[in-house]
């Protein structure tokens, strides 16, 4: 269920706001495994939450640039 709302959030963003969110989630990702590494990462699955997220952005950014219109 919260996938799913999640996922039609982004369907919603334009392009500029994808890819905010695309580098808002890159610096978390980068803050999660800086954690980790110093050990003080409490929550372990947001890393995997994190990078799937990082996933279905690029994805929507994939297709939204399919289908642009090409001149």
């Amino acid at each position: 269920m919260k996938t799913k709302q999640r996922f039609s959030d982004l369907t919603a963003m334009s392009a500029d706001q994808l890819q905010d969110e695309l580098l808002k989630l890159k610096k978390e990702q980068f803050n999660l495994r800086f954690q980790r590494a110093t050990g003080q990462l409490e929550s372990t699955d947001r890393v995997r939450v994190v990078r799937r997220d990082i996933a279905r952005v690029k994805t929507l950014q994939q297709q939204k640039l399919a289908e642009a219109p090409k001149v």
